[in-house]
């Protein structure tokens, strides 16, 4: 007996098998278009070798102020720059004048110089008092220049100093919101000498890492060959890269700037667990792991308290006085500590889980930190900071 819905059937199939296909394939393109978790930009990796910023520092004076300035009986150094000022404007005090300024403060002055800065740009500056000036708020930084570390004068800097706290006091009590002895002048510096850079001169192009590894070096210098110019790049140690660039202007900075947007995948970092032991924090990165061990944790409380004893003389004695003694009471209280296993964990929340359940405080947490590791259990390098 023939079927009747046998070509339906069939067809329907076919139908399935098409639309399965279809839906296979808008993955697959989803996939490809969506870019790899664990990717990061070249640039996000290192940097030119060259391209700096440079620190710049200078000493100054803010005026201005609404008597909240350096006590200048006790800061010599701001009555001497005053009348080292005033000497230069044509203004010369007689020998052992005694200023009692209020309104004036000194300030150091420090300013970051951006790397190819020109003559002309302008750069924040950062303006801190060094005396004992209570507020720099509404004060106005006099001219003064910026040095580098080889003495030379970089930049020029003056202009409202702008500080974001606030403060006010009266008969002996005060208020003050956040800080009130340094703050910014917001393009405050016009850069004046520029200092060269190395990126332009000769056939290469160098690379530091941000970080030693030399899995990272390597793939840098692969991602570079195959997809930017064969031969082109070679890991010179696990933290530079030597890179052939044209020797044109031009096309260096576009090879720079395509070589830079290139991304690699993220290498895995060594197992390193941070401990900062002023305030008890601890950090640890993905890669740590534990091998099974035992921990036996208990705390030891002494206790110390003083109890005044009063004697005094009876009713009927003469010439008896009242006395006062202190007696000391010492209590030692040591809290049972149990064995924990703590088994092997690949994972960090497993190593997470594993250290919560001994159930010790962070100040605790370093001393059980550095055992482990000493017993061969933690699989981690240990940095105190």
């Amino acid at each position: 007996m023939r079927r009747a819905y046998a070509p339906n059937a069939e067809r329907e199939a076919a139908q399935r098998l098409s639309l399965a296909s279809l839906a296979l394939g808008a993955c697959l393109l989803l996939l490809a278009l969506v870019p790899a978790a664990n990717a990061e930009r070249i640039k996000d990796l290192a940097s030119i070798q060259g391209v700096r910023s440079n620190q710049l520092i200078g000493y100054g004076l803010v005026v201005g102020l609404d008597g909240s300035g350096d006590q200048t009986t006790q800061t010599p150094f701001t009555v001497q720059s005053i009348a080292s000022m005033l000497s230069q404007l044509g203004v010369n005090l007689p020998p052992g004048t005694s200023l009692q300024l209020r309104n004036v403060a000194a300030a150091i002055v420090t300013a970051v110089l951006p790397p190819f800065a020109n003559p002309g740009q302008q750069i924040d500056v950062t303006v801190s008092s060094m005396g004992n000036a209570r507020s720099l708020r509404g004060g106005t930084l006099l001219l003064t220049p910026l040095k580098g570390a080889d003495g030379q004068v970089y930049a020029i800097a003056q202009g409202n100093v702008l500080v974001s706290g606030a403060g006010a006091g009266a008969a002996g009590s005060r208020v003050q919101v956040n800080h009130l002895s340094a703050g910014r002048v917001p393009s405050g510096a016009t850069v004046e000498r520029s200092v060269p850079t190395a990126v332009g001169q000769g056939p290469y192009v160098h690379l530091e890492l941000n970080a030693t590894d030399f899995g990272t070096a390597r793939r840098v210098a692969d991602t570079i060959n195959e997809r930017v110019a064969s031969g082109a790049a070679m890991a010179l140690d696990a933290r530079m890269i030597q890179v052939r660039a044209p020797t044109d202007a031009d096309q260096r900075v576009a090879f720079i700037a395509k070589m830079e947007n290139l991304e690699i995948e993220s290498v895995m970092p060594a197992a390193k667990v941070i401990i900062n032991a002023r305030t008890g924090s601890v950090v640890m990165n993905q890669t740590v792991t534990l091998e099974a061990c035992a921990i036996a944790h208990g705390n030891l409380t002494v206790t110390v308290s003083s109890e005044p004893i009063i004697s005094q003389p009876s009713p009927l004695s003469t010439g008896g006085q009242t006395v006062v003694a202190e007696r000391a009471n010492i209590q030692i209280k040591q809290d049972p500590g149990q064995i924990i296993p703590v088994p092997a964990s690949p994972r960090l929340a497993d190593v997470i889980r594993a250290l919560n359940a001994v159930g010790a405080t962070p100040q605790d947490l370093l001393a059980i930190l550095q055992a482990m590791k000493a017993a061969g259990a933690l699989r981690a390098e240990l940095e105190i900071i």
